[in-house]
């Protein structure tokens, strides 16, 4: 049986955690491929957040393009895929998400997860949010995706910065039918 692919967009917002966890559970996961687009910006972030250069975080996907690339066979309905997550999504990506203003990799990519009717997950990363960014967000919703803002579930009792970031990747995860036994779920009161 071939394998799943989900696509996987880094882009130039804080939090390249997200993108970067992403990946290493789907490099653990059998069964599963990543396919990554990783933007400039979002490589800038990665060094200044993490130390991670490009060719550190393309070696965690199973394949990796260029932004610019929109020849790639992720920019094709025809490509098979169960999806796509933007983690970390700037406000720019958001806004050519929302306005199908497909002018590079990521937006296009999302554009055909979108018209292909597949799930599109989106870790927007921004505050305060203006108008404008909660009108993209509700756009994106209202063509189907999924605005997964990364909140920390402190239910969980996270004693790192990993936890936290690890228990939001999960959560996104699920949503992809990845149900990840390390999650901790919330059981109701003092469930």
């Amino acid at each position: 049986m071939p394998a799943k692919r989900l696509i996987v967009g880094i882009t130039g917002a804080t939090g390249s955690a997200y993108g970067i966890r992403l990946l290493e559970e789907l490099r653990a996961l059998k069964g599963w491929e990543a396919h990554l687009v990783l933007t400039d910006a979002g490589v800038l972030n990665a060094h200044q957040e993490l130390g991670l250069k490009r060719k550190d975080i393309e070696r965690l996907a199973h394949q990796a393009y260029h932004p610019k690339d929109i020849g790639a066979a992720i920019a094709s309905g025809s490509f098979l895929t169960e999806g796509m997550i933007v983690a970390p999504c700037s406000m720019k990506t958001l806004a050519a998400i929302a306005h199908a203003h497909a002018d590079d990799l990521v937006s296009r990519a999302a554009d055909v997860v979108l018209k292909e009717r597949r799930r599109l997950v989106l870790l927007p990363r921004e505050a305060p949010l203006n108008l404008a960014h909660l009108r993209n967000m509700v756009q994106v919703t209202e063509m189907g995706g999924v605005v997964f803002p990364p909140v920390p579930a402190f239910y969980a009792r996270p004693k790192t910065i990993d936890d936290l970031v690890l228990h939001t990747v999960r959560r996104v995860l699920d949503l992809f039918g990845i149900h990840s036994p390390k999650l901790v779920r919330w059981k109701g009161i003092d469930g």
